[in-house]
C-alpha cells in the first residue's frame, strides 16, 4: 500500500515559481513510475508530468515542457515538480500519482487509472 500527500501549493503571480512535493509512504516507492495530473476549473483532468521509478525518464504534456520539472528523491519518498514561467492558464489543482505503467503511457492514461494518486492540492496564477 502507497499513501501520497502533497504540499507546495498556493498562490503565485504570472511568470513566478512553485514547487510541488508529493510524499509517499511505503517500502515499495522506489519501484513506482511517479507523476502529476491537473485539473483546471471547467476542464478535464490531464496528464502533466511523470518520471521512472529509476529516475532516468521523464516525459511533459507540450503544455509545460521547458518550464515544469519533474524529479524524485529516493531517499526521502518523495517526488517534486518544480513550476517556472507559470501562467494564468496553469491555475489547477494538482494531483500526484503513482502507477506501475510504462511511463509513455502515462500520455493516455487517465488520473483514476493509476495505482494509487493523492487529494490534490491548488495552484492559482493570478496577478
Amino acid at each position: 500500500q502507497v499513501q501520497l500527500v502533497e504540499s507546495g501549493g498556493g498562490l503565485v503571480q504570472p511568470g513566478g515559481s512553485l514547487r510541488l512535493s508529493c510524499a509517499a509512504s511505503g517500502r515499495i516507492f522506489s519501484s513506482y513510475n511517479m507523476g502529476w495530473f491537473r485539473q483546471a476549473p471547467g476542464k478535464e483532468r490531464e496528464f502533466v508530468a511523470v518520471i521512472s521509478w529509476s529516475g532516468d525518464t521523464t516525459y511533459y504534456a507540450d503544455s509545460v515542457k521547458g518550464r515544469f520539472t519533474i524529479s524524485r528523491d529516493q531517499a526521502e519518498n518523495t517526488v517534486y515538480l518544480q513550476m517556472n514561467s507559470l501562467k494564468p492558464e496553469d491555475t489547477a489543482v494538482y494531483y500526484c500519482a503513482a502507477d506501475s505503467s510504462d511511463p509513455i503511457m502515462w500520455y493516455g492514461l487517465d488520473m483514476e487509472s493509476m495505482d494509487y494518486w493523492a487529494k490534490g492540492t491548488l495552484v492559482t496564477v493570478s496577478s
